[in-house]
């Protein structure tokens, strides 16, 4: 197969950036997408020229560092018409000589970093500001000692699949991590042991999201849609309830 790349080439943050047309040879139906840039950098590495930046890791579709802009899509959109990650996207999904589009998420939130890198620690923020149990717990309890009702149990463990990859963000309009920030508060909220700091937890990464630069939800769902590991848009509904429910708090808590 023959692909044809305009890939978005910027040498740092603060240096204007521009899509860059390539052409790639010998790319085969069952490389990945990532694979192909790979294909991609060795050639360009050949002729002494700087390879493409991007984010990768495990590249089975689980870690969540992939992920770019492709034809306009967050992470592209198989034949299946089923949202993944960009690691487990094949160039099958492209017909020979197609021309796609490469770019990087694009959020305030996201500042690009180089090429089709950004920086996505403000994720890390935000679950730093209260995506977490600070009780003491004591040790791991046996697994039937702490009774949770199943469709709760489900709905915490749906939540819980999030890989925190960002495609929700670059999907979005408004540039909002909603989706994000409400799969991890709807995870914890679901479960008996996230009971203690349910109304504290909600009010401060709300308040660490709207900090980052991220944008406010119109309930539009583009998030939902390209999402690899579909969760769902109601969760943001959880997370406006307990929103509600925490600023009436009595105790504030």
């Amino acid at each position: 197969m023959i692909i044809n790349l305009r890939v978005w080439r910027q040498p740092n943050a603060d240096a204007p950036g521009q899509m860059v047309p390539y052409r790639v040879e010998g790319v085969s139906e069952d490389m990945s997408f990532l694979e192909m840039l790979d294909l991609l950098n060795e050639e360009l590495t050949v002729k002494g020229e700087e390879p493409i930046a991007f984010d990768h890791d495990c590249r089975e579709g689980i870690c969540g560092m992939c992920g770019v802009v492709i034809n306009g899509t967050a992470h592209g959109r198989g034949s299946s018409a089923v949202p993944t990650t960009t690691c487990q996207l094949h160039m099958r999904s492209f017909a020979d000589g197609a021309t796609v589009d490469v770019e990087p998420w694009r959020s305030g939130g996201f500042p690009v970093i180089k090429d089709l890198v950004v920086d996505r620690s403000a994720f890390d923020r935000i679950i730093q500001a209260g995506g977490f149990i600070s009780i003491n717990a004591g040790s791991a309890p046996e697994a039937h000692s702490v009774p949770a009702p199943k469709r709760q149990a489900d709905r915490a463990f749906d939540a819980a699949t999030c890989i925190g990859c960002g495609a929700c963000v670059a999907a979005c309009p408004n540039g909002s991590a909603m989706l994000f920030t409400s799969a991890k508060i709807t995870h914890l909220a679901m479960l008996p042991q996230g009971q203690p700091e349910r109304k504290l937890r909600v009010k401060s990464m709300i308040g660490q999201h709207d900090a980052e630069g991220f944008g406010g939800c119109t309930n539009i769902g583009e998030c939902a849609y390209v999402c690899p590991k579909q969760i769902p848009l109601d969760t943001i509904s959880q997370l406006n309830r307990d929103l509600i429910a925490s600023l009436f708090s009595q105790d504030g808590k």
